[in-house]
């Protein structure tokens, strides 16, 4: 850490992502207040601050999707003593890394009218494809909670605490009926961990695993369960190929899946 006369100096990085994970920060409100009192912002873009490194913590949003991100990742290690990914976008690649299992060119020219001029890499992936990470925060997007005792965890020294536990353990706590016995809902709240208190289950929508696999996923009865409530492979294949798409895990289990071509 710097000199014990200087505060900690913090920095927020956007790479490829819709900056949903550097709001959190935002909506601390009140508490950001309270640690603007033993931190100093360094860099965040999106509240005005541009002072360039050395930095002692930086969390980065955002996946690496061309060889400019790759040249900047770099760059920010460089100059952070601890470095955090925050979102799925920078854990695991995020949304946009659907593309990593469809032909670039194709997808180029589908979207783009001058495709040509488009330069990126086949895949989108996590930062920690192309440095050293040390730490992860999971979600999408991030919890400001998990935020705050993170940064508050690396001020007083200690190690930050992250569960591994499931979803279903937070619905557990709020006494949410299990949308799987109860009503035949394909919920992956079995299988992501947790951190969002259970949102989407609180109101009686089956969770769609936002913060990615859990410590121990049992992938494999998942699957068997969403046949039992009538599932098709296409749509067990869905499930996996979301907003988490390229977590190992989740990745693995989705090509179990892959729908065969109907014979004509």
């Amino acid at each position: 850490m710097t000199d014990r006369a200087e505060k900690p100096r913090l920095a927020v990085f956007k790479f490829t992502s819709c900056s949903g994970c550097q709001l959190p920060f935002l909506n601390m409100e009140t508490e950001i207040l309270d640690l603007a009192e033993s931190i100093e912002v360094a860099y965040f873009a999106m509240a005005g601050a541009s002072q360039p490194g050395p930095y002692d913590l930086a969390f980065v949003e955002g996946g690496i999707s061309c060889q400019e991100d790759a040249r900047r990742i770099r760059k920010v290690r460089e100059e952070s003593r601890i470095l955090v990914a925050i979102g799925n976008c920078a854990v695991y690649g995020g949304p946009q890394a659907l593309r990593n299992f469809l032909p670039l060119e194709e997808l180029k020219r589908a979207v783009y009218p001058q495709p040509e001029l488009i330069h990126c890499f086949p895949t989108c992936q996590g930062i920690a494809d192309y440095v050293s990470v040390d730490g992860f925060l999971n979600g999408c997007p991030v919890d400001h909670g998990h935020l705050q005792d993170y940064i508050v965890s690396v001020m007083l020294g200690k190690a930050p605490e992250v569960s591994t536990r499931s979803v279903c353990l937070e619905c557990k706590m709020k006494e949410n009926v299990c949308l799987i016995v109860a009503e035949g809902v394909a919920c992956m709240g079995v299988l992501t961990g947790s951190g969002c208190g259970a949102l989407c289950p609180s109101f009686d929508r089956g969770c769609y695993g936002c913060f990615g696999p859990s410590a121990d996923p049992n992938l494999k009865s998942f699957a068997n369960l969403c046949r039992e409530l009538g599932l098709t492979e296409e749509e067990i294949h869905r499930k996996f190929r979301y907003i988490v798409n390229n977590a190992e895990a989740f990745r693995e289990e989705a090509e179990r899946h892959v729908p065969q071509p109907v014979e004509s």
